[in-house]
């Protein structure tokens, strides 16, 4: 019997979520993980452009000390660091484009 009930409140817990993301995309709310991208580049390219070397080796150290204490490789957390940091370098804006949020009707621009 507990097994039924578990089953429907995870059933229950996937459409509240479902209307809940639905409910985020009609509003265009950008999710947290949208915004945590959005604050790394502009972080990282920031401090790249500007030529602050030592700030970003700190701001590196800072992220992969927090990262290790969750459980996370040391070697695999500065690697991943280093990717964005090459990534993001040059400035350019490396996140596609969201037409779902940009055409809520499906209609892109060149149909």
């Amino acid at each position: 019997m507990p097994a039924k009930s578990e089953e429907i409140r995870n059933r229950k817990q996937r459409e509240r979520q479902q209307k809940l993301r639905d409910a985020d995309r009609k509003a265009k709310r950008p999710g947290r993980d949208d915004v945590a991208r959005t604050a790394l580049f502009m972080t990282i390219s920031g401090m790249t452009t500007r030529e602050k070397t030592e700030e970003l080796e700190h701001f590196q150290h800072v992220v992969v000390s927090m990262l290790v204490r969750q459980g996370f490789d040391e070697h695999a957390s500065h690697a991943v660091f280093d990717e964005l940091v090459e990534k993001y370098a040059d400035g350019d804006w490396p996140f596609r484009r969201k037409p779902h949020l940009l055409y809520p009707d499906g209609a892109d621009e060149g149909d």
